[in-house]
């Protein structure tokens, strides 16, 4: 059985997955929530955890409230560790 992402990975893949959904560059997430590139990256890659009020801005330019990217960074971390409930 493959392990899970660890929930900083998952959310990484959350925030890559809604930028491209939206169609955004990194570069516009960042400028649109007040963060820098770089930073944004690192989060997408899993390499930073992001204080609370820098993922209210990280979620903010992706058009979504805190609580709607970090539950579907949960989605991402049920989904590969193949405990999605059949209703989800």
């Amino acid at each position: 059985m493959p392990r899970p992402p660890t929930p900083q990975h998952a959310l990484g893949l959350a925030v890559k997955a809604r930028r491209l959904e939206l169609g955004l560059t990194q570069e516009a997430v960042a400028l649109e929530g007040g963060l820098h590139q770089r930073w944004v990256s690192n989060v997408e890659n899993g390499w930073r955890n992001p204080s609370y009020g820098s993922l209210r801005r990280l979620a903010a330019g992706l058009d979504l409230s805190a609580s709607e990217l970090i539950a579907r960074a949960e989605q991402i971390e049920a989904r590969e560790s193949g405990t999605v409930n059949a209703g989800a």
